[in-house]
């Protein structure tokens, strides 16, 4: 393509604007979505949100330093405003670890849980766990129904329950 005055070639070239910014903002905006996509963290896309704010002004002509500034403003925006709210929606069924997705459960006792002697067992999904009472004055005998309020190390912190498992 000629240099002809109307091309965006010319307009680069004529108007000063630097191209070597705006390819920069290009490569930092991949590589931001880059990062994001292989996390899935919600770690880098404020930031890559900020670099595509500032292409689109390198590609205007905007100073560099108004470029820095933008990145900063709308990166720091992003990650104040939308990232609560995307952590709520886009990450509220995650469980972190597979304990954790025994909290709330139901178990039995299978050795008496009493946490002044350090003694108690019980099963929960087939599989025996030491077990020790949420409140240390109470103490649960060997059939007792429990419900799993916690998980401290390997041992389940328990409550005794009313429903049927």
């Amino acid at each position: 393509m000629k240099d002809m005055p109307g091309s965006f070639a010319y307009y680069w070239l004529r108007k000063g604007i630097d191209k070597m910014a705006a390819i920069y903002w290009l490569i930092a905006f991949v590589v931001l979505l880059g990062i994001e996509a292989a996390t899935m963290a919600l770690t880098t896309i404020w930031f890559a949100g900020g670099a595509l704010v500032a292409f689109v002004l390198a590609l205007l002509g905007v100073s560099v330093q108004v470029q820095l500034a933008a990145f900063v403003i709308v990166s720091f925006i992003l990650l104040f405003f939308t990232r609560p709210f995307a952590l709520k929606y886009v990450n509220h069924n995650t469980v972190k670890t597979n304990s954790e997705s025994l909290i709330g459960k139901h178990a039995k006792v299978t050795s008496e849980v009493n946490n002044t002697e350090g003694t108690g067992a019980a099963v929960l999904n087939g599989q025996e766990w030491t077990a020790r009472a949420e409140d240390d004055g109470k103490i649960y005998p060997a059939g007792t129904l429990v419900e799993v309020k916690d998980i401290r190390g390997v041992k389940l912190i328990v409550s005794e329950t009313q429903e049927e498992a």
